[in-house]
């Protein structure tokens, strides 16, 4: 059975510490800030960006993915109404039941769990009410944070793909993980 989206209407997720919403144009100064940094990039599919007007092609972008289903991104907001990062369901295989997952997190928020505790509150909804039955990940070998993210959430090291991306001029490997929607459960369970 095929998933069926044809839309995304307007959601939010809670954790203990931060609400998972929609992106929206007033949010442009934020995700400029965020995505203009090239040392949080270091490792992204694209290089930093320079202009403001990035961010609001980018929201403009969001905002279509909403409307035809092809992407979920949430901003992950602090109490205090601080947008510290974005984390992401995207590249939609309805057919097989599956899709990519992205994140990004502002670095003065590293090393405090604010990326476990969205991305695992996102999971939860890919597996629950989107009926996905697997997620995928694309890291840079180099990027050790993130893959011990991945691991932590129970996601599997599945393979390594040789010369994959071309950044700034480089070439980049990347190392693909996955996580089954059974794996999650049973993990999930385990703690409980």
């Amino acid at each position: 059975m095929e998933i069926k989206i044809s839309a995304f209407h307007p959601l939010s997720l809670t954790t203990p510490r931060l609400l998972l919403r929609f992106v929206t144009p007033e949010d442009a100064g934020a995700l400029f800030r965020l995505f203009s940094d090239a040392e949080a990039l270091r490792y992204w599919s694209s290089g930093p960006w320079l202009h403001i007007a990035q961010a609001a092609d980018n929201i403009e972008q969001t905002l279509k993915a909403y409307q035809d289903g092809t992407a979920l991104r949430l901003a992950m907001v602090l109490p205090d109404g601080e947008l510290i990062g974005t984390v992401t369901l995207y590249d939609f295989d309805r057919r097989n039941h599956r899709c990519q997952i992205g994140y990004m997190l502002a670095r003065p928020h590293w090393g405090q769990r604010y990326m476990q505790e969205a991305l695992a509150a996102l999971i939860a909804h890919g597996f629950g009410a989107l009926e996905l039955h697997r997620i995928e990940a694309d890291i840079h070998p180099d990027n050790i944070a993130s893959g011990r993210i991945l691991e932590g959430l129970h996601f599997q090291r599945e393979g390594h793909l040789r010369e994959r991306w071309f950044v700034g001029g480089e070439i980049s490997d990347s190392i693909i993980y996955g996580l089954l929607r059974k794996d999650w459960h049973a993990a999930i369970h385990r703690t409980q």
